[in-house]
């Protein structure tokens, strides 16, 4: 296995912040690499400086002799007045690739609703992202570089580059570096994962789960090392400060061995983390949806006949391609669009906390700092105990005090959705509608988040082609397809299953099978087929997942009932009754669980 890129003592500085700093580290034949780390820590840099599409400040990039390399960078470089094949291909004739079988399945599943002769510049962000994208995949390169390559590709689409990457080389040959947010991309692709951090390069084995076990380890092994270092420091600080005061001088090894102990202090690593903040209380009736179809004037149905009732406490993620409606979807859930027919009945008491794909709330604020935006809401709110400010919060989420004063439109594309995020939470919703929450984020913020929604006791409803999140922080999953909400209890495996069918079924015109009303259930079957397994062994684990976050509730709820005062009788009903709800809950997951164990055969 031989090295194709090598970088040495390889060190990069921007404006104001250092990302790199004499990092040596090499790229081999037949390695898949996914680099991870937070916005600005330099990630994309790195990529550039590996493709030699930016010259670092110190050090060198050494390619082996005659290696080609393909980079797709965060913007393309396509002219607008190029037409789509010259953009995919340049110069190279239309036979040559026209037979090849690979290049013609890259153009199916990329670019088969374009005009090939049409212009780059009359194409859409999205479009020209995937024209970029053929354009590396259609050629042959030893190594790829990809910055977010799933930037615009919708679930089925990711599903179908991880495959193509995963089998583009024979093993042992060919190398690849991506960068991506995308933690079921990287886990289903890479072998290999390079965190930047703090200015150097730091790579564990493996794809992402591996990696995040491996850095929960050394991160816990830093911190017994740390820990001990810092009790010799005190003791040594002691020692500065309470010496024998009959000595006019100190030894000048402990002196220099405390001021070492100081100076090897390591940079602390900004922890991001946001705990739950009050949630107005939330009635029985959430949204009720009777035949509500939508369709914009002059076109046809984007939503069509559409019965859903949503409860308090649901977690429900809705899956669609591209278009599909998923976002008209959500603005009539919410009110904010008027259905063409049927009703939408939004509950008395629910208060929609409502972040848009696009933060369409921020972009009306572009010309505000950041200060400004926070001073819209209250002082001081309950989290955790303690009263927290705004300000406060927000540098939890990785902002620094100087970053405040910024304005708007000159954050970083994660830092508004950061923001963003938070300004919805500041509302103190009951009902949270998230749009693409996961776009711009780095792997270390959609964790917070997720472990923020993980403890969200409102409702929940989320739009999202990241498959890990989807399934993280959702209990059912519900897809939007052919304007007919489908409940998936399978999750994306059942939805991708069921998009490759509809597609099987229409090139062999055969009508398709009507969908499925939402919510509804199947009846038992004794003989399971792989698929149904497979969608009863997602169900197993949502229950499973959803026993092991009440699992304390019953304790706690006796224990605050045992602190209610015993003459207070409406008090001791109201704990009586939330204890009672709590067990029934309970009892009744149990119940299903034990079900799903025995069709499963699985010994419970």
């Amino acid at each position: 296995m031989g090295i194709l890129i090598g970088l040495e003592h390889v060190g990069h500085e921007w404006p104001g912040k250092r990302v790199l700093e004499d990092q040596t580290i090499g790229i081999n034949e037949g390695e898949r690499i996914g680099i991870v780390g937070r916005n600005g820590d330099g990630k994309s840099t790195l990529l550039e400086i590996v493709g030699h599409v930016l010259e670092p400040d110190s050090g060198t990039v050494t390619w082996r002799r005659n290696l080609s390399v393909g980079y797709l960078g965060q913007a393309d470089r396509l002219a607008d007045a190029d037409p789509v094949r010259r953009a995919i291909f340049g110069d190279v004739p239309e036979y040559t690739w026209a037979s090849d079988a690979r290049i013609r399945a890259i153009l199916d599943e990329l670019v088969g609703d374009l005009d090939l002769d049409g212009a780059v510049g009359e194409l859409s962000g999205g479009q020209r992202r995937r024209v970029d994208l053929c354009r590396v995949l259609c050629h042959t390169w030893d190594v790829v570089l990809m910055d977010e390559p799933t930037n615009h590709l919708d679930l089925a689409a990711i599903e179908w580059l991880a495959a193509h990457l995963k089998r583009r080389w024979p093993e042992g040959e060919g190398a690849l570096l991506v960068v991506t947010h995308d933690r079921w991309f990287l886990d289903e692709v890479c072998e290999h994962m390079w965190e930047v951090h703090d200015r150097r390069i730091e790579p564990f084995e493996g794809g992402y789960s591996a990696y995040i076990q491996q850095r929960v380890e050394r991160e816990r092994q830093a911190a017994v090392i740390e820990e001990r270092r810092q009790n010799t420091l005190r003791k040594e600080l002691n020692w500065l400060a309470h010496g024998a005061k009959a000595r006019t001088s100190k030894p000048k090894f402990r002196i220099e061995a405390a001021r070492a102990l100081i100076a090897n202090d390591p940079p602390l690593r900004n922890p991001l983390e946001l705990k739950r903040l009050a949630v107005s209380r939330l009635g029985k009736q959430v949204i009720e949806m009777k035949g509500v179809s939508f369709a914009y004037p002059g076109g046809p149905n984007v939503i069509d006949g559409v019965d859903w009732l949503i409860g308090p406490g649901d977690r429900y993620g809705i899956l669609g391609a591209n278009g599909a409606g998923k976002s008209t979807l959500l603005a009539l859930m919410t009110g904010a669009l008027a259905p063409t027919s049927g009703t939408v009945k939004i509950g008395a008491s629910v208060r929609f906390g409502f972040m848009s794909q696009h933060l369409d709330a921020l972009g009306e604020k572009s010309d505000w700092r950041v200060l400004e935006v926070l001073g819209r809401y209250k002082r001081s709110y309950l989290v955790g105990g303690k009263m927290q400010s705004p300000t406060q919060l927000i540098e939890r989420l990785g902002f620094e005090q100087r970053e405040l004063q910024n304005f708007i439109k000159d954050l970083s594309g994660g830092q508004r959705r950061r923001l963003a995020l938070l300004c919805v939470i500041l509302e103190e919703p009951n009902v949270l509608v998230l749009d693409e929450p996961g776009n711009d984020l780095d792997t270390d913020m959609l964790a917070v988040m997720e472990d923020l929604l993980d403890s969200w006791p409102g409702t929940l409803l989320v739009v999202s082609h990241d498959r890990y999140l989807m399934e993280r922080v959702t209990d059912d999953q519900f897809a939007l397809i052919d304007g007919h909400v489908r409940h998936v209890p399978g999750g994306v495996d059942e939805y991708l299953r069921l998009l490759a069918s509809a597609e099987k079924d229409a090139g062999s015109q055969a009508s398709p099978a009507s969908p499925e009303p939402a919510g509804s259930s199947r009846p038992a079957e004794t003989g399971l087929s792989n698929q149904e397994r497979r969608e009863l062994k997602k169900r197993f684990d949502a229950v499973a997942r959803r026993l092991e976050k009440t699992a304390g509730d019953p304790d706690r709820l006796r224990a605050e009932m045992a602190g209610v005062d015993a003459s207070d009788y409406a008090a001791l009903m109201a704990a009586q009754e939330a204890l009672d709800t709590c067990l029934a809950e309970r009892a009744s997951l149990e119940d299903e669980w034990l079900e799903l164990a025995e069709r499963l055969g699985i010994d419970a």
